[in-house]
C-alpha cells in the first residue's frame, strides 16, 4: 500500500478567487516560511484546490503546521482579499473508481487480489441496471 509521508495539503477555500501556482509558491515561501533545500516534491490540484507540499522529514512538517496557526491559514490577494487555508497532514484518503466490462465470472476475490498492489480494498458492488429497465440485473461495471 502507498503512504503519503512528510507531506502536508494546503487546502484553499473554494470560494475565493482562484490563485496561481506562482503566487502559492511564493505563499510558501514567503508567509509559511517553508525553507526551500526541505521540499522534495509539490503537488497541484487544481480541482480541489489543494496543494500538497512533501518535506524532507516528518518532525520539519510538524513544525510548519504547529508553527503557523495550528493548521490554519490564509492567503490575502492582490485585491487585498483574504482566503482561508485548512493546513493538515495529507492522507491518501478513500478512492472510490469502477471496473467496466467485468465478466461475471471473474470473482470479487480475484478483482481484490489483482487491486491490493494500488491499496486496501474495502468494498467491491456490482452495478446494476436501473428498475426502469425491464432486467434489473448486474451490467458487467463493479
Amino acid at each position: 500500500m502507498v503512504i503519503r509521508s512528510n507531506t502536508i495539503a494546503f487546502t484553499f477555500d473554494p470560494a475565493n478567487p482562484r490563485i496561481t501556482s506562482h503566487d502559492i509558491y511564493e505563499w510558501l515561501h514567503a508567509e509559511m516560511r517553508i525553507q526551500e533545500q526541505k521540499v522534495q516534491m509539490i503537488q497541484n490540484n487544481g480541482i480541489k484546490r489543494q496543494v500538497y507540499v512533501r518535506l524532507t522529514d516528518n518532525d520539519y512538517m510538524l513544525s510548519v503546521i504547529n508553527g503557523k496557526g495550528g493548521g490554519r491559514g490564509a492567503y490575502t490577494h492582490h485585491t487585498g482579499e483574504i482566503s482561508p487555508v485548512e493546513i493538515a497532514v495529507a492522507g491518501m484518503g478513500y478512492k472510490k473508481f469502477r471496473v467496466a466490462n467485468l465478466q461475471p465470472e471473474v470473482l470479487d476475490d480475484t478483482l481484490r487480489a489483482a487491486l491490493t498492489s494500488f491499496g486496501q480494498v474495502l468494498d467491491i458492488q456490482n452495478e446494476m441496471w436501473a428498475r426502469s429497465y425491464r432486467y434489473a440485473v448486474a451490467n458487467s461495471v463493479r
